[in-house]
């Protein structure tokens, strides 16, 4: 009788512990636990506001000691702006296999952008689920090519403060303005995600970054109506690799010296990479009536073919989108150690090779090593202009260099 009262006890028991574990989720042996946001009450029908759900799944799992993981099934989540906020008490993953369907007013969005992680280390981001930003209910807003006071609509994901983590197989679509925004990240790895918005989407940059280091960009996929890649003030030690970018406007430094609290920008790789139909190859533009007096230098481009590319290669220091612009004012930045090494392709405008640089403070220690760039139209073969570049040239050049 007692030993069949204790075999009862401990069938409950059991039971008690499994129904409290499916509840959040599910532990292995090895202290791994996923926190399912179905559990916590989300719906994936499209239509249900999940944000309290996936607050609270990310709540527990970021109190979770051990290797927690936040999973977003199948399905379609309306999500409204949702913040994740560390430290977490160990390594942690968001995976998302479905879609989180972002609202399409973005009024309903009261901060900068639409899904933010932050002081969050050790995290992964991953699944192969979609961002949609449903961005085509707002691009009308922005007129940010018009006007400096433009208003600024939010980002589709944004990391901030994050150290040793990483973005990949994340697909994101139709932001209302950026996709990815990084401020403040180290250590951090974005690898096979694809972004993609129309190419006349205003100011849908795919990846943006400012005051971060330590980061590696590869094999993505980026068309977008801006920047492929966005590098902003206070970057150290980017390498961006195998990426193939268009529509867009390139990958693009700056624009930079517009505001007086500037940073740096040093030590960035891109490489081994594909540009098509975009505006712009790779691209450093800084304001001519810039203030700071900071330095771009330790850039390294190789590897890089051009593809129907209105400017492959392109130093403009006299940037300014929106008139009036001032162009008897010489820019602050400092340009130096710039080198750029086997690029080929076919540029659609005439000059191929712009290097336009401060007269106060010219382009130093420029190089250009074996460039093939062929335009093909009534106004003539590809030319290359400078202004204010001190450096040389070697190996195969067409255009040939203006660099004297």
């Amino acid at each position: 009788m007692v030993s069949n009262v204790c075999c009862l006890m401990l069938i409950l028991f059991i039971a008690a512990v499994g129904s409290s574990v499916s509840a959040t989720g599910s532990t292995s042996n090895d202290g791994k636990k996923v926190f399912d946001v179905r559990s916590y009450g989300a719906r994936g029908d499209g239509k249900t506001v999940n944000t309290m759900a996936f607050t609270k799944a990310w709540k527990d799992a970021c109190g979770w000691i051990g290797y927690a993981r936040v999973y977003v099934p199948f399905g379609t989540f309306y999500l409204g702006a949702v913040t994740f906020t560390g430290p977490c008490k160990s390594r942690i993953s968001f995976i998302i296999k479905g879609t989180l369907l972002a609202p399409k007013d973005p009024n309903s969005i009261k901060q900068d952008t639409w899904i933010i992680f932050r002081y969050v280390d050790y995290l992964t981001v991953s699944g192969g689920g979609i961002l949609d930003g449903q961005g085509s209910y707002s691009w009308t807003l922005n007129d940010c090519r018009k006007s400096h006071n433009c208003r600024a609509l939010p980002m589709n994901m944004g990391f901030q403060f994050v150290k040793f983590s990483r973005l990949r197989r994340i697909k994101s679509i139709n932001s209302k303005m950026g996709h990815f925004n990084f401020f403040a990240a180290q250590h951090f790895t974005i690898s096979r995600v694809t972004i993609t918005a129309p190419g006349d989407s205003p100011n849908t940059d795919g990846i943006k970054i400012g005051l971060s280091n330590h980061m590696k960009i590869h094999d993505v996929d980026i068309g977008t109506g801006d920047d492929c890649i966005a590098i902003l003030s206070g970057n150290t030690d980017l390498e961006i690799f195998n990426v193939r970018c268009g529509p867009g406007h390139g990958i693009s430094v700056g624009s930079l010296g517009r505001y007086t609290n500037e940073k740096s920008v040093q030590g960035i790789i891109v490489r081994d990479s594909i540009f098509n139909g975009t505006s712009d190859g790779v691209r450093i533009k800084t304001w001519a009536s810039s203030g700071p007096r900071n330095v771009v230098s330790n850039f390294r481009y190789n590897n890089l073919q051009m593809i129907n590319v209105g400017n492959p290669i392109n130093i403009d220091q006299q940037y300014c989108p929106n008139p009036p612009c001032y162009s008897k004012v010489a820019s602050q930045v400092h340009i130096q150690d710039v080198k750029f090494n086997n690029i080929w392709g076919t540029s659609t405008n005439k000059v191929a090779v712009k290097l336009r640089c401060s007269n106060t403070f010219p382009c130093k220690d420029v190089e250009l090593v074996d460039i093939n760039l062929v335009h093909s139209g009534p106004d003539g073969p590809a030319t290359a202009l400078c202004e204010h570049v001190i450096g040389w040239a070697r190996g195969k050049m067409s255009p040939a260099s203006c660099i004297r």
